[in-house]
């Protein structure tokens, strides 16, 4: 089911992604080992595109905001899946779901492709020192055949009670910890397996006042300084990933971060509500709130919507953590100028999916929706002339792999499903491809119906079409055509209502959906 590279070019061609030549991405410029940059990869996980430097004035972000100025911001930015494991695999293989068959959070890479190259062992391969720490991949892979030195932990969590539990799982008031570990004793004797070997989660908030380091995402920042320093003496460029857990629920930030905001003023979501005409089976069942002991209680979003109370309080937990892991992110690039390493390291800074804070009357992740697929990306080259501009063209997190690759000076493998993002890094206007790709895998477990759905969503500059077919996630390929989704992001940029059922949409209905069947880049879609 992996396309050939002439499928890949095929397709993209015909949806009119014009990269200027084809040999720009897949080949690049060769250079010196000694003479190559340094890779900071840092992915934030759930962060929504909605920053200083995005346009939201309510939060406090003035470390993305630093970067922005020094760096591109991709405005339309696209995962391939809105859930961690299928993003992430999909950005470090270069590979779309259907090609690493990880469409959800059970799906492994490395039991369906044990061969396939990440983009840090690329960077191995080609003298680099690589080094991973925090969420890069998924909880409990951390992937060591990716890495020379794999999951680095910060001294204090390397007990044995800690090694093996999810960051996202820690909270730092003792009365708190000792609730977790009755639920999770209560956890474990109904079931042996539970998620997270029954650590995850905990309460969905927590306030405590203690300074950053305390908390592991500010301890993790300090290990990956100390690590630049041991490292920047090396006869080697280096790539270091760091994977920061906030401000993924639970929502646990020191106090301080709290205090920037008044939960009362906080504006709440415009659109707290399911999009008109839009089929039930496309929102997500809100089931990641439910993982915290205290929103078991929440229901589907067709059946309800969170009280007023709640849903400010969990607006506000999310705000403080997505300051809280800004301050980390300024440290690092603080730590990397101190270290006299910032005029000659590529920084790129991702999200893996957005989340939605009661838009749609819905929460979490796990849909099509723009607001869960877009994404935040910034990247900075050194020497680079664009820093400082944003970039508005539709682009993938497929396209990262290649880009780095473009960036470092490295070969580009020929199986890259993205696109080397460098002629935009030097021109963000420059002529660009038409459609960003997305799906989500509907699984019974959390359809009202009990039904097994893949979606196809195809980005346009105007448009989202998404297609819901049948899926056999067994053969990996769809099925029957069940329904379809259209809005225009001209008219209504939420995406409140669905267009796909009104007869005045039905021939710009057929001809996207030609272009979906013509350009969608596999064979897993039925055609």
């Amino acid at each position: 089911m992996c396309m050939n590279n002439e499928s890949v070019k095929r397709r993209v061609f015909l949806i009119g992604c014009v990269v200027v030549a084809a040999g720009l991405f897949l080949t690049s410029r060769p250079v010196e080992s000694a003479e190559r940059p340094n890779v900071l990869f840092v992915i934030i996980d759930d962060l929504r595109p909605e920053l200083g430097c995005y346009g939201n004035d309510e939060i406090h972000t003035p470390g993305f905001d630093a970067f922005a100025e020094r760096s591109m911001t991709f405005t339309r930015a696209y995962c391939q899946s809105a859930v961690c494991a299928p993003s992430r695999a999909s950005v470090m293989t270069g590979l779309r779901p259907d090609s690493t068959h990880v469409w959800d959070l059970r799906g492994k890479f490395r039991v369906n492709m044990p061969d396939v190259v990440t983009i840090p062992q690329h960077f191995q391969k080609h003298g680099y020192h690589t080094v991973s720490m925090g969420k890069i991949f998924h909880n409990h892979m951390p992937d060591v055949v990716s890495f020379v030195e794999a999951d680095l932990k910060p001294e204090e969590y390397m007990t044995p009670e800690m090694i093996d539990r999810d960051a996202e799982s820690f909270y730092y008031d003792e009365e708190l910890n000792k609730e977790l570990a009755e639920v999770r004793k209560k956890r474990l004797e109904q079931n042996p397996n539970a998620y997270a070997d029954g650590w995850a989660y905990g309460r969905s908030t927590e306030c405590s006042d203690a300074p950053d380091t305390a908390f592991y995402d500010g301890a993790q920042t300090e290990l990956a300084i100390e690590t630049m320093e041991r490292l920047k003496d090396r006869q080697q460029p280096f790539f270091l990933a760091v994977g920061y857990f906030r401000p993924h629920l639970p929502f646990v930030a020191p106090q301080k971060y709290w205090d920037l905001y008044d939960r009362e003023t906080l504006s709440p979501a415009k659109n707290p509500f399911l999009p008109k005409d839009a089929p039930v089976l496309a929102m997500n069942s809100a089931y990641e709130l439910k993982g915290c002991y205290d929103l078991e209680w929440v229901k589907h979003p067709a059946e309800s919507s969170l009280p007023e109370e709640t849903a400010r309080l969990l607006r506000h937990g999310y705000y403080a953590s997505v300051s809280y892991v800004d301050a980390c992110f300024a440290r690092l690039l603080a730590g990397l100028k101190e270290q006299g390493l910032d005029e000659n390291t590529i920084v790129i800074m991702w999200g893996d999916h957005g989340w939605k804070l009661g838009e749609h009357g819905s929460w979490c992740k796990q849909t099509n929706y723009d607001i869960d697929v877009r994404v935040p990306l910034m990247i900075r080259i050194p020497g680079m002339e664009s820093a400082g501009t944003q970039c508005e063209r539709l682009v993938e997190l497929v396209d990262i792999y290649p880009t780095l690759c473009d960036a470092a000076g490295l070969p580009i493998p020929e199986d890259m499903e993205g696109s080397s993002l460098l002629p935009l890094l030097d021109d963000p206007e420059a002529a660009w491809k038409e459609v960003a790709f997305s799906q989500f895998h509907r699984n019974p477990r959390v359809d009202p119906g009990g039904g097994r759905y893949m979606g196809y969503s195809m980005m346009t500059p105007r448009y989202h079409y998404v297609e819901w077919h049948t899926w056999d996630h067994v053969a990996g390929r769809s099925g029957e055509f069940v329904v379809s989704e259209l809005y225009d992001h001209e008219s209504d940029p939420d995406e409140n209502q669905n267009l796909a059922d009104r007869p005045e949409s039905r021939q710009l209905l057929n001809e996207l959906a030609k272009q979906l069947h013509a350009t969608w880049p596999s064979d897993a879609l039925e055609r």
